[in-house]
């Protein structure tokens, strides 16, 4: 019996993915198709752009803020990561490299909604950083400054993804051919060279990859600014959270997403094109 059951499972191999098949219909693909339906029809099911209209009217500021906020930070961890991730795979002093791969690595396991209080409690007016500033007498109460807006949501943005971010870039250097690297050095080349010359242009799919990423993820999340804002111009996480808690309106709220979907899109296009040709050459 479990004989002619395997027999027929290799005869219909669509089985075997049946499962897998469900759980993405049922969890992303039909909130997906709904939340699109929704921003784009009227309650009676008919066909209206006039809720992509209300959210660039009422939004469009917050929109622009989104994009800039998450171009600024993924070019600060781009920087960030590039230079943590060569620090361990070209610095000969093996002791601080390993001590450096442990710190990058905390945040990785650290919730953002965590993220988002730590660094409320650490950025704001009052918080530790002023206060450790007060105690040492670098600045007296007066002269602190709170972080909490814009700045500070861009700083948790690239202290929270750093870390994934690095751990992606640093195994891509690693897993090049060292022969490169030290045949560059024998010909008495600077780590800048190897660094800008050899190893970057290897890596820049993996960068790219991370990069995409981070910034879907920075589309996503909602504590951030909801925590580390100020007001008004914020993210549309945030947006998109008050239409449905003040006025139940999910298809503004949809709508804002159909915009998040679009800036995405051709990321997600650059992620899957990426991850099809690494499974091609494998």
């Amino acid at each position: 019996m479990r004989q002619t059951t395997s027999h027929n499972l290799l005869k219909n191999p669509l089985w075997l993915i049946a499962p897998a098949a469900l759980m993405v219909g049922i969890f992303f693909l039909y909130p997906l198709g709904f939340s699109l339906y929704s921003a784009i029809t009227l309650d009676d099911g008919s066909i209206t752009l006039s809720h992509l209209s209300k959210a660039f009217e009422l939004y469009s500021n917050d929109i622009l803020f989104t994009i800039i906020i998450v171009l600024i930070s993924v070019v600060i961890l781009a920087v960030l990561s590039i230079t943590i991730a060569a620090l361990i795979t070209l610095s000969p002093f093996r002791t601080l490299t390993k001590t450096l791969a442990f710190l990058y690595r905390l945040p990785l396991f650290i919730p953002f909604i965590v993220t988002a209080q730590m660094m409320r409690t650490f950025l704001a007016k009052n918080g530790l950083m002023n206060n450790a500033f007060v105690a040492s007498g670098l600045l007296t109460p007066m002269d602190t400054v709170s972080f909490l807006g814009w700045s500070g949501i861009i700083i948790t943005f690239v202290w929270k993804q750093l870390a994934f971010s690095t751990l992606l870039i640093s195994g891509a250097m690693a897993a090049l051919d060292d022969s490169q690297i030290r045949a560059a050095r024998n010909l008495d080349a600077s780590r800048l060279r190897i660094l800008f010359q050899i190893i970057l242009p290897q890596i820049i799919p993996t960068l790219g990859v991370a990069m995409v990423l981070s910034i879907v993820t920075m589309m996503s999340v909602l504590s951030v600014p909801l925590m580390i804002g100020t007001g008004s111009p914020t993210m549309m996480t945030a947006d998109m959270a008050f239409r449905i808690n003040s006025y139940g309106d999910y298809h503004v709220a949809n709508a804002l997403g159909l915009v998040s979907y679009c800036i995405c899109a051709g990321l997600a296009w650059f992620y899957l094109r990426q991850n099809l040709k690494e499974k091609g050459a494998n």
